[in-house]
């Protein structure tokens, strides 16, 4: 099977890099599970961008210092410069954003932002939205399958060994492969992502010797409901509903973010004063919304309001118990400006899988679907300018044990050990305590799906233990 393109991943980095490709290429989109459960499916609060010229600078300067000095300057600028004509190319499309009455873009703030920028669709629902918009606007095939390997040689990707019940294994060859699968939320006890979205395709970058960067960087959302819902995923609560009113408080009722911006403060300032509060002190973190009404609040955020209803919370009167949660893989495999992998001739990889540097040691909120259709266009580009010495060559699929009976338990303790010893806070002996862990399981027969999460895990944890001075989301104390 011979392909133009293949397509890993169908959220909004995949699926917006297949809008751009032709449709005599032919091309296939490689679905790990069905199309909707990805992240992009469950982001909430919207995407950014400057809202006209003159608020270029000021977004490019709020993302320099949420990345708090780790940046690829020329990429931010890239983000932000490219923000308002990608935006203008979705609405020409046909894609809907919230407006007012005037039909004027509705903003928004989320934290660390200096200016109202964030535009929504679907009130709370921007990532549903936009997903469902670019599905319905895809010309090309989808393949549920899950990724094993990928075949490399002489810094060409040649193809894509995939396993699926109906077809078992085989290999997929392509002259341009687009990497375009999310982050690795699975390997935390508590996070917000969707259930397929476990770092695989991190592992298989890594045994290809594909360079990774800022894997220590890991975002955790600091409002999370996280009690009474089945599974690690768990709710999400916008930062929008801050940017708009809501605020954090303790059991007293007491605000306590010791911040200028407050509860609007950088993501992982605003995590860690919520993980000392309830530390420190008995008794839960709440997200208090009495300075909605409730008209306002179930007009402007439907599904959270629907959600915490079902779960039983009396919206907006009464306080949701809040925790922080694992959000947004910043690290990943390392590319330049156009998401061509570093090292190799017609491999890219876009969105949360990648590291393009624009969110240094902290994302600016709502940067990251933003991330994910600039530089998904800018990789489909470069891909006509490029002319690689590509013939199509075989190669054969090793004998691959997918998963074995052990496999679930040592993934239901890899999150314990991950969100316990490199979460919030980290010390250089939980990340000792991690690495043994992990080391002791990679010298074990294991399943090939677990393999690669121990080593994503290990990758993390490395770079963790590499890092010994706080920065951003990287925060590590001596016990």
């Amino acid at each position: 099977m011979q392909y133009d393109y293949i397509i890993i991943g169908a959220g909004v980095a995949g699926l917006h890099a297949a809008s751009y490709i032709p449709e005599d290429k032919k091309t296939l989109i490689i679905s790990k599970n069905v199309p909707w459960e990805c992240n992009t499916f469950y982001a909430q609060g919207g995407i950014s961008t400057a809202k006209d010229d003159a608020d270029v600078a000021s977004h490019i300067q709020d993302t320099l210092v949420a990345g708090a000095g780790l940046c690829n300057e020329a990429n931010v600028s890239i983000l932000v410069q490219e923000s308002r004509p990608i935006v203008q190319a979705l609405i020409e499309k046909g894609f809907t954003f919230d407006v007012n009455a005037k039909g004027e873009l509705l903003y928004t703030k989320e934290a660390a932002h200096s200016e109202s920028r964030i535009i929504h669709a679907g009130g709370d629902a921007t990532g549903r939205y936009l997903h469902h918009f670019l599905l319905t606007q895809n010309l090309h095939p989808m393949l549920s399958a899950s990724v094993v390997d990928l075949h490399i040689e002489n810094d060409i990707c040649h193809g894509v060994v995939v396993s699926s019940p109906q077809e078992g294994m085989r290999t997929i060859y392509a002259k341009h492969i687009i990497i375009a699968s999310g982050g690795f939320g699975a390997l935390y006890d508590y996070h917000t992502n969707a259930r397929s979205i476990s770092g695989d395709i991190q592992g298989i970058a890594i045994e290809k010797g594909l360079k990774l960067a800022d894997m220590e960087m890991t975002q955790f959302h600091p409002t999370v409901y996280v009690a009474s819902t089945q599974g690690a995923r768990k709710q999400l609560l916008t930062e929008a509903l801050r940017g708009e009113g809501a605020t954090i408080v303790n059991e007293a009722g007491e605000r306590f973010i010791n911040h200028p911006l407050g509860e609007l403060a950088p993501r992982d300032i605003v995590s860690r004063e919520i993980f000392h509060q309830a530390q420190k002190k008995e008794g839960k973190v709440y997200l208090d919304f009495s300075n909605f009404q409730e008209h306002s609040f179930k007009e402007r955020f439907p599904n959270i309001y629907f959600d915490l209803h079902v779960l039983g919370f009396d919206i907006p009167r009464e306080r949701v118990p809040i925790s922080p949660a694992f959000h947004y893989a910043i690290g990943g495999i390392q590319t330049d400006s156009n998401g061509l992998v570093l090292g190799m001739k017609n491999l890219y990889a876009v969105g949360e899988v990648a590291s393009t540097g624009v969110h240094g040691a902290n994302r600016l909120a709502s940067n990251s679907l933003l991330e994910g259709l600039v530089f998904s266009k800018r990789a489909v580009a470069h891909t006509s300018h490029v002319n690689v010495d590509f013939e199509f060559k075989s190669f054969e699929i090793r004998d691959t044990i997918l998963l074995t009976p052990e496999d679930k338990a040592i993934k239901v303790a890899l999150r314990e050990i991950m969100w316990k010893d490199v979460g919030i806070v980290r010390t250089p002996k939980g990340l000792q305590e991690a690495k043994r862990f992990i080391e002791f399981h990679l010298n074990r027969p294991t399943g090939r799906f677990l393999r690669l999460r121990l080593l994503t895990a290990n990758a993390i944890v490395e770079a963790a233990i590499k890092r010994t001075t706080p920065i951003g989301v990287h925060y590590i104390i001596e016990e």
